[in-house]
């Protein structure tokens, strides 16, 4: 293992005004008072626990995410990257992206985010189309998100992502394309566009919206998207997301590349390898806000070493999102364990032309991200993942940029 790996820091706010009806995150709406003094130190106290097991390395991202991190003030975002600051090593000029509702969207607290260090805005507009938004029970309309771009640029932030879904119950590829036409014309830096798939323990699960579209049409739909995307001068570096040149969230390709992150909140995960051990640690935070709001509660719930037979799967499960993979080198420097442990399974996966057959990098072929499930599961002492539908398969596996 290589102790260079880098490590970024996700914060996690669980409230939201309303829950989504597709959305399977750890949120809940709020329905008090937002206690933000109150979480705000709880964070911390989370993140000191956690400090013995990093301590000495430097943070390269900050993502604060949610729920709805917009509900928090100004003034509390500037309380909480102060704290961070007093307690960590961070570089110099880190990325630190924060999510924001248009719903929730203000231009003092967006001038305020900025003025604290914020310095990426990531907008949840999904849609661009008002029916779409009432039936994905968003509660931001069309004109509002537009609005909160253009607040976002009068804050001064340089750097924004927009989140869009497609595949939406009833979306025509007409429909899909205009919303996509309407943020390339806002001239963000990022947009991330990703399938509507239906989880489980979610509103949607029980009840589905009504003609979500075929994987024919949802292949289509994805075509033109990315034929529009690129002609936009747009690049695809992740099953998802799409930048311009320099655009890519530095936070979020950490993850894809196997590096190592420390979750702090309500329900937050983490993800620290122990080089004196040579074990990698996935940490549980408890999920519920009121046992962050008990100073008596623990709140981390679980500390589990991967076990080394599931490190294949959990390395190329992130690394092979990446249209261009990652050095093979990688492959030893974070799990520890040598590609001639798995060098078989390679070997099949590039006979079935779903791994390229490169000798630096591990890329998945052009089949290989179509079927990714397929190439995922010969990483599986039992081959157990669901059989690959094609396209729509590579495009479940989405993240928040």
């Amino acid at each position: 293992m290589n102790p260079g790996i880098p490590l970024s820091l996700y914060v996690h706010t669980p409230w939201c005004v309303e829950k989504c009806p597709y959305c399977d995150f750890n949120s809940h709406e709020l329905k008090t008072e937002l206690p933000e003094s109150q979480y705000i130190e709880q964070l911390y106290r989370n993140l000191e626990s956690q400090l013995p097991w990093f301590w000495g390395r430097r943070i390269e991202t900050i993502f604060i995410g949610g729920g709805t991190p917009s509900l928090f003030s100004g003034s509390a975002i500037d309380s909480l990257l102060s704290g961070l600051r007093a307690r960590l090593m961070i570089t110099a000029d880190p990325e630190i992206t924060m999510e924001s509702n248009p719903g929730t969207a203000d231009a003092n607290n967006y001038a305020a985010y900025r003025e604290a260090g914020v310095n990426r805005l990531s907008i949840g507009i999904q849609s661009l189309d008002n029916g779409h938004l009432n039936k994905l029970g968003r509660i931001h309309s069309s004109d509002e998100a537009i609005k909160a771009i253009q607040m976002a640029k009068q804050a001064g932030f340089k750097r924004i992502n927009g989140d869009l879904m497609f595949g939406l119950g009833k979306q025509t590829i007409d429909q899909a394309m205009d919303d996509l036409k309407r943020l390339i014309d806002q001239d963000v830096e990022h947009i991330s566009w990703y399938q509507l798939t239906i989880e489980p323990n979610t509103a949607f699960y029980s009840s589905p919206p009504e003609n979500i579209p075929s994987d024919d049409y949802l292949g289509e739909m994805q075509a033109a998207g990315a034929e529009l995307l690129t002609t936009a001068g747009y690049n695809q570096y992740e099953v998802s997301a799409w930048s311009k040149a320099g655009g890519e969230c530095k936070h979020n390709i950490n993850y894809w590349e196997f590096g190592d992150y420390v979750g702090i909140g309500a329900g937050a995960h983490g993800k620290i390898t122990d080089f004196q051990e040579s074990n990698i640690y996935r940490i549980r935070n408890r999920k519920q806000p009121h046992h962050w709001l008990d100073n008596s509660s623990e709140l981390i719930s679980e500390r589990t070493p991967i076990k080394s037979s599931d490190l294949p799967l959990e390395f190329f499960m992130n690394t092979l999102r990446l249209n261009h993979g990652v050095p093979k080198s990688y492959f030893f420097d974070r799990t520890g364990l040598l590609p001639e442990q798995i060098m078989s399974i390679l070997n099949t996966a590039v006979e079935r032309e779903l791994l390229d057959n490169n000798s630096e990098r591990f890329i998945a072929s052009v089949q290989g991200r179509n079927y990714l499930n397929d190439l995922l599961a010969l990483f599986l002492p039992d081959g157990s993942l669901p059989e690959s539908n094609g396209i729509s398969d590579n495009l479940i596996m989405k993240s928040p940029a």
